[in-house]
């Protein structure tokens, strides 16, 4: 469960969630109907943001603590604590979590499928 609300690692969890949550949709409701195209749109946005933005601050972050650390240890900063460089994900950890999430989505429809 920890995994599910971290950022950073292989494979993206965020992106798992969100791709299973759009084929169970598609699954159940159709990959024509507007609660899938939302779904969608949804999964696309936070994988958008994973390899984007949360990918380059987290660099960022990697840069600023190298800088902190060089400084001598009078300068004010010189104790502040770490800024966390794990925010986001790599295009691949990204495809795995998406797969993960067909994977798991598409497993509880066989299961579905079975018990009926």
């Amino acid at each position: 469960m920890k995994q599910l609300v971290a950022s950073g690692g292989m494979p993206s969890s965020h992106s798992a969630v969100v791709t299973a949550l759009a084929a169970a949709i598609g699954f159940q409701e159709g990959f024509g109907g507007p609660l899938f195209a939302i779904a969608l749109v949804l999964a696309c946005i936070v994988m958008y943001d994973a390899t984007g933005v949360r990918l380059q601050a987290g660099r960022q972050a990697e840069g600023l603590n190298q800088i902190v650390y060089e400084l001598p240890a009078e300068h004010p900063l010189a104790e502040s604590k770490p800024l966390r460089e794990l925010l986001g994900h790599t295009p691949l950890q990204v495809i795995a979590g998406g797969l993960l999430g067909l994977l798991t989505a598409a497993i509880g429809l066989l299961g579905r499928v079975i018990t009926s």
